[in-house]
């Protein structure tokens, strides 16, 4: 029975499309709809954003917003650093994904030492750099940056210095980098991804399973065999983009892509990996309500969080 700390990181900086930092509030919604006591009987730590930069002009074009993650990106480090070293598990619901770059670096301040692998459940790589996005959104940059991986290989883009100088500075947050490495990663339900990304993957061969492969293998099977390859790791972190499920569950997120996970897979498959003992986080990204009908996302979001929750400890 693991003790459970509740972090709330309410920004959206790091995404293209406005919405998601209104997507913890779905959940929390949503549980009331189920008349749980989740919310109430787990406290909740709330992290201060930076999404009033929102308003601001965009200076950084090939990492937007970046000078404001990284103030965040402090707050995230510190807040989930102290949870793990209290010995205490971090359950991490955030906007968009680029906070989990934070997350990261949280845990590896925790254990400087362990080898950290990463779970990442999305339908996309966000293995870019400021060198190679098309879009500048930093939401698909935080493995890149964790890995300190600039790509430049496949370079198209010329960023300004000061968008170098923070990326550099996010690259070696807490003096570790890189702070994961290629063969600690393991893509699950990746279906969306550029030219650069298949670069690297390729390349350093990175661990894939798609949505077709665990429903053969089954989402049993699929999370032993996940786990199994990542057993030479000290801890495990896992990164879940609501995503990674199929629009046809419903459409509230940022970046849909079709032929996903179903919400019982999602959240069977989660449910199981968290029982390893080496898992030390568990993180769910990306709901934007604004973006669904009747709340669907956030429901199907807080039924695969509940059953975390559960697997974790006790919390109905």
């Amino acid at each position: 029975m693991r003790i459970v700390k509740l972090i709330e990181v309410k920004s959206e900086i790091g995404a293209g499309t406005r919405g998601a930092s209104l997507g913890i509030d779905a959940i929390k919604i949503a549980a009331m709809d189920f008349g749980s006591l989740y919310f109430k009987k787990l406290k909740s730590v709330q992290i201060l954003t930076e999404n009033e930069e929102l308003f601001e002009p965009i200076i950084n074009h090939y990492a937007k917003h970046i000078n404001a993650i990284y103030k965040l990106y402090q707050r995230i480090t510190k807040e989930v650093g102290k949870v793990l070293k209290r010995k205490h598990f971090p359950l991490i619901l955030a906007g968009d994904h680029s906070t989990a770059g934070g997350t990261i670096a949280g845990i590896k301040i925790a254990y400087p030492k362990k080898r950290l692998g990463v779970i990442w459940i999305d339908a996309h790589a966000d293995i870019h750099s400021p060198y190679t996005t098309p879009s500048g959104n930093m939401h698909g940059m935080p493995i890149a940056l964790s890995l300190g991986e600039d790509n430049m290989e496949c370079r198209v883009n010329d960023p300004i210095e000061e968008t170098i100088m923070f990326w550099n500075k996010l690259k070696n947050k807490g003096g570790i980098c890189p702070k994961i490495y290629y063969n600690d990663i393991f893509y699950v339900g990746l279906r969306d991804t550029e030219d650069e990304e298949d670069y690297l993957i390729k390349k350093h061969n990175i661990k894939c399973l798609s949505v077709n492969e665990l429903r053969k293998k089954g989402v049993s099977r699929s999370a032993d065999y996940i786990l199994k390859k990542l057993d030479h790791c000290d801890l495990i972190y896992i990164s879940f983009d609501v995503d990674s499920m199929d629009p046809k569950v419903s459409k509230g997120t940022g970046t849909p892509v079709a032929r996903g996970l179903t919400e019982r897979e999602a959240e069977n498959f989660t449910s199981r990996l968290v029982r390893s003992p080496k898992v030390c986080c568990f993180e769910m990204v990306e709901v934007n309500p604004t973006l669904d009908k009747e709340n669907t996302m956030a429901e199907n979001a807080f039924k695969i969080l509940r059953k975390v929750t559960n697997e974790l400890t006790s919390v109905e």
